[in-house]
């Protein structure tokens, strides 16, 4: 294709000469308007000249914990995004049940010679697990970032989600529609992120003046947020907060095994705000996770390591958000006697 200056200026907003100049890597133009250069030369289908072809700088391993889950997904998107746009081209390594362990993977990078790594969710968010695999890392001098499970065992940077301050919001959701019997669909105790939900739900009960521990672990699967939903109908629950959208989808399917309807008889509010929670039947109430905040937030940590910054040892929390759908709605007065 004959690359035209026109075009290229029209659709960037600038002379021709400035773009002549971009193209020519001549000095003297902005930063903003050489990358709406570049943009328009993306855009328009034109292919850059070898000097304005971005190299890559390297490889950054990204270990996720499943994609079955949509969250991961989303994670990983923006991130891969993100990295490449500053020149690094992302190792996707994903654990499956019976498959390559993290720990696995984390020596295939090794080998790979990454630049970093980025967890999310993975072993550390485990409160039983051994943070030693992550000390070597670091002793080693490998720039990593953790994405959830705050570890304060291990010095790195973390970027989380809020989890105690999103269950908190889901409860004074729900107590705001009269609701008093509240129950709690999360996963195993054991891991940071479920430790972390439980207390924001059991302190929001407890400035409703509520002492009944509606609380049940399960699996975060389907089937767990099933047989967790129906356990707290059984308790008398008129609404149920779950520890992710794929748990919720079990519960409303519990629900409806029971004879109910969400939200008529039950209230279920998910955890996430998956690409596909608007499009359920009924669309689902659910705290969103700020994915692209952190995503880009570990990016830029990890960089600033990689450059020879050194990002803070702490966890940066990043506050949620409820997305108020249809999944929720007041109590019925039969049930809150």
């Amino acid at each position: 294709m004959t690359m035209r200056l026109a075009d290229i200026a029209a659709h960037a907003g600038v002379s021709e000469a400035t773009v002549s100049r971009v193209l020519n890597g001549k000095p003297g133009v902005a930063a903003g308007t050489r990358q709406a250069v570049l943009t328009a030369l993306d855009v328009l289908g034109y292919e850059r000249p070898p000097r304005l072809r971005q190299q890559k700088a390297g490889l950054i391993g990204l270990i996720v914990p499943e994609l079955s889950n949509p969250i991961f997904p989303a994670f990983a998107q923006i991130i891969e995004n993100a990295l490449a746009l500053s020149g690094y081209a992302a190792v996707l390594c994903t654990m499956t049940p019976g498959g390559i362990r993290e720990d696995d993977y984390t020596d295939l990078l090794l080998e790979r010679g990454v630049s970093g790594i980025i967890f999310v969710n993975g072993e550390h968010a485990d409160s039983q697990s051994d943070v030693s695999r992550y000390r070597r890392l670091i002793d080693r001098g490998l720039p990593v970032v953790l994405i959830n499970g705050y570890r304060e065992e291990i010095p790195a940077p973390f970027i989380s989600n809020d989890d105690t301050a999103s269950l908190e919001m889901a409860v004074a959701h729900l107590a705001a529609l009269g609701h008093r019997r509240i129950g709690l669909a999360v996963g195993q105790s054991r891991f940071v992120p479920s430790i972390r939900k439980t207390e924001g739900f059991r302190r929001g009960m407890k400035q409703l003046g509520v002492e009944d521990d509606l609380v049940v672990h399960s699996l975060f699967t389907v089937e767990g947020g099933q047989a967790a939903a129906q356990q707290l109908i059984d308790r008398g629950a008129t609404a149920i907060c779950c520890g992710s959208d794929i748990i919720a989808i079990g519960a409303i399917r519990g629900v409806r095994q029971r004879g109910l309807r969400v939200p008529e008889d039950v209230s279920v509010v998910g955890f996430d705000d998956s690409p596909m929670t608007a499009y359920l039947d009924p669309p689902l109430t659910t705290v969103r996770q700020p994915v692209r905040e952190m995503g880009l937030a570990a990016v830029a940590n990890l960089l600033e390591e990689i450059g020879g910054t050194r990002a803070p040892r702490a966890e940066l929390l990043h506050r949620p958000e409820l997305v108020v759908r249809r999944s929720t709605a007041p109590v019925r007065m039969a049930a809150a006697k």
